[in-house]
């Protein structure tokens, strides 16, 4: 294995169910992917309607000030929710899709910015220093993006560096192991992934193949990145995941990776 920053550089990652989770890195706190909304069907005129069925684990008002929101996407329930809408208005920086940018730049402004696939913004750090967070490839669903984005919409990925820290990589909704082989040429090693799994699947869709990354695709892409560790999200609280923690736990122990699979924990505190 590739040369990789050293333990104490690690990031604690708390994760509140679904795709959300919350870190802290360059001493900027980021949240992913904003549900806190509770179980029932969600979804809005021309969304598909979805299904949660376990609360959040956190209730968003106590989490404290968030300094960014990763948005891999604002068109499905289980990626952004009405709790989640309303707290990107106390957020002075949500990163997301161009398209979805557009879709919420009426209401947040210049508070949300779209990142083309290789676009980066540079961010201050208290300390001084900066965060640069580069837009990276991600396809929500089976086959060239072409085919899919017209049913699932456009979805992007986020890799995090910064001098003298670790490279974080968020997935994001991602179904695409060619994807996951870019970005390690450009990226790898990885310290941390938050790789986006749970292979939900809907029969209307891709013949019922799955939408983002399998337990198996998952334990691949820690490979094909060389990441150091892999933190789950994504998996959990909707109907149509199909695979969950123990999947995950299977796949990658038969890939031999089991000792890079750590878990979130949902504990207070950063």
């Amino acid at each position: 294995m590739s040369s990789l920053p050293p333990e104490s550089g690690r990031i604690a990652v708390r994760a509140f169910g679904g795709p959300t989770a919350l870190f802290t890195y360059g001493g900027l706190r980021f949240l992913t992917d904003p549900t806190f909304d509770g179980p029932g069907d969600h979804g809005g005129p021309g969304r598909p309607v979805l299904t949660k069925t376990t609360p959040s684990t956190v209730d968003p008002a106590t989490l404290g000030a968030i300094d960014v929101v990763l948005l891999s996407h604002d068109e499905h329930a289980d990626n952004l929710d009405t709790s989640g809408r309303a707290l990107l208005g106390e957020v002075p920086l949500t990163l997301t899709t161009p398209d979805a940018a557009g879709r919420l730049g009426g209401r947040l402004g210049d508070a949300v910015r779209g990142l083309a696939d290789g676009e980066s913004v540079r961010l201050d750090r208290p300390d001084g220093g900066a965060v640069t967070v580069t837009g990276v490839s991600a396809v929500h669903g089976p086959g060239e993006r072409a085919e899919v984005e017209p049913l699932t919409g456009q979805v992007v990925g986020f890799v995090l560096t910064g001098d003298g820290l670790p490279t974080v990589y968020v997935s994001g909704d991602n179904a695409s192991l060619d994807a996951v082989r870019d970005i390690a040429g450009r990226f790898a090693p990885i310290d941390t992934a938050l790789i986006f799994a749970g292979a939900p699947r809907f029969p209307v869709l891709f013949g019922n193949r799955p939408l983002v990354l399998d337990s198996a695709e998952a334990a691949e892409a820690a490979r094909v990145l060389d990441a150091r560790r892999v933190v789950p999200v994504h998996y959990d609280g909707w109907a149509h995941f199909t695979e969950g923690r123990d999947d995950l736990e299977r796949a990658f122990t038969a890939a031999g990776l089991a000792d890079r699979l750590e878990w979130a924990r949902e504990s207070p505190g950063d």
